[in-house]
């Protein structure tokens, strides 16, 4: 029987794959940010330990860093829970660099063909406003309600749709 950690890394590479095929499918273009350690600055590390998984290219806009994660819904409440640290470095990370970075969720409950869109930055602040932020003996996390989220269906959806629900957050 595989490890959790091992199974954590399979749904990981499953959703990241599925990620990468809804960006093809969408004639979206992206680089894919390699993860092994030597293709990490060892400058960076005072910023972050983990990094995004894509850099999607947004003509004459730029570009998004997006963190593609597996991650289910909580059972009781329609919540994701989402790691405090990481989403405090990637805020960094955007704050320091001027780079705008977004996590984007899927299950396979969803067939992955859903996707949950939100940036790092209203993670902490909507955490803080609802007083959402909680400790656990694995760390601290945020519960960010399902609705904060922008839905992107993979039948229907694509960069267009993302953009014009945005003004949501602000």
């Amino acid at each position: 029987m595989p490890s959790s950690n091992q199974e954590n890394n399979k749904k990981s590479k499953e959703v990241e794959d599925r990620f990468q095929q809804w960006l093809d499918k969408n004639g979206i273009p992206y680089w894919y940010i390699q993860q092994d350690i030597k293709t990490f600055s060892p400058a960076l590390k005072k910023y972050m330990t983990k990094r995004p998984d894509f850099m999607v290219l947004i003509p004459h806009v730029g570009f998004i860093l997006v963190d593609a994660e597996y991650k289910l819904p909580a059972e009781k409440y329609e919540d994701f829970y989402i790691n405090t640290a990481e989403t405090e470095q990637y805020c960094n990370l955007q704050n320091y660099f001027n780079l705008q970075v977004w996590y984007a969720f899927a299950n396979e409950h969803d067939h992955y063909k859903t996707w949950h869109w939100i940036p790092v930055s209203k993670v902490l602040e909507i955490g803080k406003k609802e007083k959402k932020m909680f400790t656990s003996p694995s760390g601290g996390y945020c519960s960010i309600p399902m609705d904060k989220f922008i839905q992107i269906s993979h039948s229907s959806g694509n960069m267009g749709t993302l953009f014009s629900e945005i003004p949501k957050f602000y």
